[in-house]
């Protein structure tokens, strides 16, 4: 009898620990998980950050192509443009779940390391550093291989350089505000998907969400990157349009980010 005992008492605990891990995590559980992501991400190399963000940055180019092959099928009336960017989330999707580096998913971890322990500011300029230029060196891979080869149906380039026409078109003050929507957005999926349990979860989330920031066309500095370089390389716009682009919407997108987000965040759960 008391063997039986000994054999289902470790049974009953791992159910519990079971139970309890799939409890819905508080505020401040997320909060500690990010800042775990951000140590971890602050110890890679130069090197390890610089291949990722390249990778993230070239991945993040299934948004423009999963958008432009259905748009070169369907055509540009509403119904098929919202039909179109039900693929826009692809390249999130891939870039978070494989763990690439984002740099507008760098508008939270980081900075709520930096307000939970007053340090590591030094790090996050590194990281910054060598991610933002790698993610658009990976867009610039994406835009020469999908305009400068026969990768693509030409109706499939014209569609993606018309994006990119399209993004880089507004005012540059819109394309601030615009950004700072999608950074707000970006930097609450990174939130919500740290809190997540599951893959499933994960994806719905990021879909839901990234989707909005596509269909709403809400300037993203790496996402967007991908559509107007390929209109740049297509010598349907000026490479000082896209420099003109830029500077808002990343701006826009560190505003977003770490205002609306990261700073909100840390006051909801360590501010007393």
């Amino acid at each position: 009898m008391a063997l039986r005992d000994l054999k289902l008492e470790p049974a009953a605990d791992k159910g519990e620990s079971q139970q309890l891990d799939l409890d819905r995590p508080t505020a401040v559980e997320i909060f500690e998980q990010v800042a775990r992501n951000a140590r971890h991400e602050l110890r890679r190399t130069n090197l390890t950050l610089a291949l990722s963000g390249m990778v993230g940055g070239l991945t993040m180019g299934l948004t423009a192509l999963g958008v432009s092959v259905v748009s070169a099928r369907l055509g540009t009336s509403d119904i098929a443009q919202t039909i179109a960017f039900l693929l826009y989330p692809l390249g999130f999707i891939a870039v978070i779940l494989g763990r690439g580096q984002l740099f507008t998913e760098n508008t939270l971890y980081p900075i709520a390391l930096i307000l939970a322990e007053r340090r590591h500011v030094m790090s996050t300029a590194r990281l910054w550093a060598i991610v933002f230029p790698a993610n658009v060196a990976g867009t610039l891979l994406f835009a020469l291989l999908a305009v400068r080869t026969n990768a693509l149906d030409p109706s499939v380039v014209h569609a993606l350089t018309q994006l990119g026409m399209e993004a880089a078109a507004p005012s540059m003050g819109h394309i601030f505000w615009s950004g700072v929507i999608g950074g707000w957005i970006i930097a609450m999926v990174a939130w919500l998907v740290s809190g997540s349990h599951s893959i499933t979860g994960s994806v719905a989330v990021i879909w839901m969400f990234t989707f909005i920031v596509g269909l709403g066309h809400f300037a993203h500095c790496i996402a967007t990157s991908g559509e107007i370089i390929s209109a740049v390389l297509n010598h349907a716009l000026p490479w000082t349009q896209y420099l003109r682009w830029i500077v808002p919407a990343t701006l826009g997108n560190i505003s977003g980010g770490v205002v609306l987000v990261t700073l909100f965040e840390y006051g909801q759960t360590k501010l007393r």
